[in-house]
């Protein structure tokens, strides 16, 4: 029984270890705070750990405190928004805005100015985009941004 606490206990602090190995993980709250400027996967635990079970990051967001901004736009990966988002971004695409579509101009950091002219190119080049049913999201993903590179309002975007 020992052996198997013991197991337990070492395999939920590698998880949280890993998950914490990435500089700037630790999100925002007094963990974050109290542990400011240190390095290191023993502080990385301490401060999310803080952070979950104080549970002061919800005051720090709503109050803009704790070092958390209030408002402050979620970030994601685009590959992978992509990946778990295809039909609702290729039906966007198709019909020249949406959701979706918005979601993934935001995660390829494109100026909300720009926005329209992201709309109307990937209608314009749906087809370059997903040229089959069969398309994966990182072919899509790659046709879009060849497709920009070719846009002299788009390019800029790009790689």
């Amino acid at each position: 029984m020992k052996k198997r606490i013991a197991s337990v206990a070492v395999a939920g602090t590698l998880f949280l270890a890993g998950g914490a190995a990435q500089a700037d993980n630790t999100g925002c709250g007094l963990g974050t705070m109290l542990w400011d400027g240190q390095s290191g996967i023993a502080q990385d635990i301490l401060a999310v750990t803080t952070n979950g079970t104080s549970l002061n990051q919800m005051f720090g967001i709503t109050s803009g405190t704790l070092g958390c901004q209030h408002g402050a736009v979620i970030t994601a990966d685009a590959s992978q928004f992509m990946s778990d988002n295809m039909e609702q971004v290729a039906r966007d695409m198709s019909n020249g805005g949406g959701e979706a579509l918005e979601t993934l101009a935001t995660l390829m950091g494109i100026d909300e100015a720009d926005h329209g002219a992201f709309f109307a190119h990937t209608q314009g080049n749906f087809e370059r985009i997903f040229p089959s049913e069969n398309v994966t999201a990182g072919e899509a993903l790659r046709n879009l941004e060849t497709t920009m590179a070719g846009d002299a309002s788009l390019a800029r975007y790009t790689a």
